[in-house]
């Protein structure tokens, strides 16, 4: 059996673990940058955290859990899931916390990868697994002068617990997934509340309810209850990503709700105008939320829909206004375009994959590239979804992982790499689909600068499935 180093602690890692666990890999190495387990669910800590997918959908099929507190699980709650989760399946003794990797080369003398670490140490592995994901890496914006600013500051997904935000003046720059959560409680707090929207989001009203102990009882007791709720979100998530086919019926129907929500939420019309947006529907994220809209209209609670030019020692200046604030909450998203590019990634005939993803990156089946052998990537590009469980895309990649090293051990391979012609056929596929879906007519966080989309997925999560779970032995090179 080949020994396994994977690079993160999250829903990937996990999924990839504990799938090759089951399937009789005994040497499997996790390294996590930070001192526990969780990935995103770790790091984001900010008021309001939760999922936007319902809990029984966005967690492990093979561990299920009955439970829940609410239909759309808190972050706290899902950390928990996740930690125990690990430890049942004995993925937790396995994870070294606190070991950045920082380097990788492949040794095509020894078929093996040279895993070099933070701190200075080196392991050896037969197959290395990135599970980093596409959000791990929170983006502050290129504001002028963003290092000057003497009050409280920070990113939405590091956020400071001990700050006293209580009674300030606070502004919070971006109104994307993240910050519609935050924003309520904050407004709670705030004596003012400034939002500096640069574009608005489809919201649509989010079906949340308490799970009481009627009805995890029934999720414990009755036979199928919970696999049911599953199924029905899983028929309703791919439905909806239909809508984000290009002009389709299912997405005038999406901003049809999306744009009733906010008429009714929102009885201002200068303020439901600055709220609409003026781009098709799915083009950017589609967001979940209740009470985003009604906090929008508190009476200490103001919008800006100027871009922030500049960030002074007292405040932001937008479009020639000074806003005075006593704390700034950045919630500017991530750096989902340079994938790994924290690390230094050598294959074969010492190529870089910084070098092969410089305009942009791409990946066979979203986990092979080219010239590196024995690598896998999860949750790489093109597997982003605009609607659906990205747990559901991890099983599916961890699944294809299994059957690929299974293949190398039945045949006594050392290593496989995709060709560069399945390669380029997979992703040629992809982009002409994703050119005609509605992110081919915008630009969003999806597009890379060179002009490639390359975050989502162009369909709904059993197309991915079934495309990975077809084994197509002529499209690697097996030494």
């Amino acid at each position: 059996m080949p020994s396994i180093g994977i690079i993160g602690s999250g829903f990937g890692a996990l999924a990839v673990a504990i799938t090759l666990l089951e399937d009789g890999h005994d040497d499997i190495r996790l390294w996590e940058r930070s001192d526990s387990i969780g990935g995103v669910w770790r790091d984001n800590t900010y008021p309001g955290a939760a999922c936007d997918v319902p809990s029984a959908l966005y967690s492990f099929s093979f561990e299920p859990f009955t439970g829940w507190a609410s239909r759309y699980a808190h972050q706290p709650q899902i950390l928990t899931y996740l930690r125990r989760t690990a430890a049942k399946y004995g993925v937790t003794p396995r994870v070294r916390t606190g070991a950045t990797v920082v380097a990788a080369t492949f040794d095509e003398a020894r078929s093996q990868w040279e895993v070099g670490l933070a701190d200075g140490t080196v392991d050896r592995v037969d197959v290395l697994v990135s599970a980093v994901g596409q959000l791990s890496d929170p983006a502050l914006p290129a504001i002028p002068g963003i290092d000057r600013f003497r009050g409280i500051a920070f990113h939405s997904a590091r956020w400071d617990h001990s700050a006293p935000l209580s009674g300030k003046r606070i502004a919070v720059v971006g109104t994307g997934a993240s910050a519609i959560q935050f924003i309520p409680h904050l407004a709670d707090r705030a004596s003012e509340l400034l939002v500096f929207q640069r574009t608005p989001s489809y919201i649509l009203p989010r079906p949340d309810q308490r799970y009481g102990r009627l009805y995890r009882g029934a999720f414990r007791n009755v036979p199928g209850a919970l696999q049911r709720e599953r199924e029905t979100f899983w028929s309703i998530a791919e439905q909806f990503s239909r809508g984000l086919d290009d002009d389709s019926r299912a997405g005038r129907i999406i901003r049809a709700l999306a744009l009733t929500h906010l008429r009714l939420r929102v009885r201002d019309r200068a303020l439901r105008e600055a709220l609409t947006p003026d781009y098709p529907v799915g083009c950017r994220r589609i967001l979940f939320a209740n009470s985003f809209y009604p906090t929008m209209t508190r009476p200490h609670v103001g919008l800006v829909t100027a871009a922030v030019g500049e960030v002074t020692e007292t405040g932001l200046v937008a479009d020639g206004v000074h806003h005075e604030v006593d704390a700034i909450v950045f919630a500017t998203g991530f750096d989902a375009q340079n994938f790994l590019s924290s690390m230094r990634i050598e294959g074969t005939g010492s190529r870089l994959l910084a070098d092969a993803w410089a305009d942009g990156a791409r990946a066979h089946l979203g986990m092979h590239v080219p010239g590196f052998p024995n690598f896998f990537v999860a949750y790489g590009p093109n597997t982003n979804l605009g609607g659906g469980s990205i747990v559901y895309m991890l099983e599916a990649q961890a699944r294809h992982i299994r059957d690929v090293l299974r293949r190398m051990r039945d045949g006594g391979h050392r290593s496989v790499a995709v060709t560069r012609e399945a390669a380029d056929r997979f992703d040629h596929a992809v982009q002409h689909r994703l050119e005609r879906s509605v992110w081919g007519h915008c630009e969003s966080w999806y597009r890379h600068p060179s002009g490639r989309i390359t975050s989502n997925w162009p369909g709904n999560t059993r197309t991915y499935a079934d495309a990975t779970a077809r084994l197509a032995p002529e499209e690697f090179s097996w030494t």
